[in-house]
């Protein structure tokens, strides 16, 4: 068995703590470990690392490496399959099966495990044991996982069990979001699972529906990865839902009860809290009723006579609405992408290939930076025409080129790079680096940089 996590989504419902340039599958929402980091610890469950696949946008490429790569080392790049272009869920499914057909050369009839990487599981054993299930039985079909509703929410798409058969149910049909009065009915039936988005099926599968049901992806599709690559930009955006499993003739559900949540809105992060008693000692309530806070930050949060509220607090951005309000977090992202916030789409917390930064201080004429470097990893050979950099090492072992010299920095040691200096820092140690970075000058923008080595090709 072999599985693809889903990761190149942007959550933006997630405002301000998921970010265009930093989507909620990458944040700590309940532990000390991302979306996706969880997400892979899961399937490492049921099968072995190098069986597990990521799909994800070039810009991402880095993001997904570092965080997997920080709970278990020996994941190669080659796990990572670039998309060449964000075509929805359909298309990103077709090119995954191709990599896995023409560079991993997996069987035709082998189970392949579709999954979002932005979802949360509060009970991993279940979980893990219904896979394996669906691995014995899955066959020739499309098998999908069904989660057992305990609520009328209109937040989900729904899907409707037909006869059973052994640990699954035929599919009679998939369900839209529904309203309220809808939803409540789906429950009193007993006939409704929610839809999670999951998806199981062989290569040889796939083929077989693509062909059925999607005959102009399928004709690009049936090519090799190269051709497929040349010409995805023709697909047309479609979910696999929409494209596929909607459509097909042979498509089963295995209900499952193992407290999911698609976290997707602030609303269901507060309701994924309170099912799984997930306490915030940071959050300090006086006469407040019904508050969910969140800091990115691990800030003191206190409340005093307030009731019915999510807070939630990031780095550089304060959000605060009435419960059951969610939806509306995107009318604030469009004012602010409207009015060229920056805030919008990018966080003072920025992810780099070799690591992070986070911007402490910004003025006009001084910036200060807390930046932290992988063991192994270096930036590229640079310099600066308008600022000057400090550099003070806080952890850690730093290797600084400055001009013709190298230099060894460690704890409590400083190097200063003057202006239009070639320099370049690196972490040579088997420890995160950690430098508080100094700038001072006339113009302290990050476009202000000239490149002349770079061993992650940003040239």
């Amino acid at each position: 068995m072999n599985s693809v996590i889903l990761c190149g989504g942007s959550g933006t419902r997630l405002w301000p703590l998921s970010r265009k340039n930093y989507p909620k599958q990458f944040l700590n929402l309940y532990s000390d470990k991302s979306l996706l980091q969880e997400t892979f610890l899961r399937m490492r469950r049921v099968m072995p690392a190098e069986n597990i696949y990521f799909i994800t946008g070039e810009n991402h490429l880095f993001n997904v490496l570092n965080q997997i790569r920080e709970v278990y080392p020996k994941i190669e790049e080659k796990n990572i399959i670039i998309e060449p272009e964000s075509k929805n869920t359909l298309p990103a499914v077709a090119y995954a099966v191709r990599y896995l057909l023409d560079h991993k050369y997996v069987r035709v009839s082998e189970p392949i495990l579709f999954a979002p990487s932005d979802h949360y599981i509060a009970d991993n054993d279940s979980f893990s044991k219904l896979v394996k299930k669906m691995a014995n039985e899955t066959g020739s079909y499309i098998s999908t996982i069904g989660i057992t509703p305990t609520k009328p929410e209109t937040g989900y798409g729904y899907i409707k069990k037909g006869k059973k058969k052994g640990a699954f149910f035929q599919v009679l049909a998939f369900k839209e979001k529904p309203e309220r009065y809808t939803a409540v009915q789906y429950i009193t039936s007993g006939d409704f699972v929610w839809n999670s988005g999951m998806y199981m099926l062989s290569a040889e599968t796939f083929v077989r529906e693509l062909r059925e049901h999607e005959p102009n992806t399928y004709k690009l599709f049936d090519k090799s990865l190269e051709s497929f690559t040349k010409n995805f930009s023709k697909l047309f955006s479609v979910a696999f839902d929409r494209g596929i499993s909607e459509k097909s003739k042979r498509i089963i559900v295995f209900e499952g009860n193992f407290g999911w949540s698609d976290v997707g809105s602030f609303d269901s992060m507060s309701e994924v809290a309170r099912e799984n008693n997930l306490t915030n000692e940071r959050h300090v309530h006086i006469d407040s009723k019904n508050i969910f806070v969140h800091s990115a930050g691990n800030r003191l949060v206190a409340t005093i006579g307030v009731e019915d509220l999510i807070i939630i607090e990031n780095n550089d951005s304060i959000l605060i609405h009435k419960k059951g309000r969610s939806e509306d977090v995107k009318k604030i992202l469009a004012y602010l992408e409207q009015n060229k916030y920056p805030e919008a789409e990018h966080n003072i917390i920025v992810h780099r290939p070799w690591g992070r930064y986070e911007v402490l201080i910004d003025t006009p004429f001084y910036k200060v930076k807390k930046i932290l470097v992988y063991p192994g990893a270096k930036l590229s050979l640079q310099s600066h025409e308008h600022r000057s950099e400090h550099w003070v090492v806080v952890a850690g072992i730093a290797g600084a080129t400055k001009g013709d010299e190298y230099i060894v920095l460690n704890q409590n040691e400083s190097a200063y790079i003057p202006a239009r200096t070639k320099h370049r820092l690196e972490n040579p140690g088997k420890e995160n680096l950690e430098i508080v970075e100094v700038q001072t000058g006339q113009y302290l923008g990050e476009d202000d940089i000239k490149r002349f080595d770079d061993i992650y090709k940003r040239i």
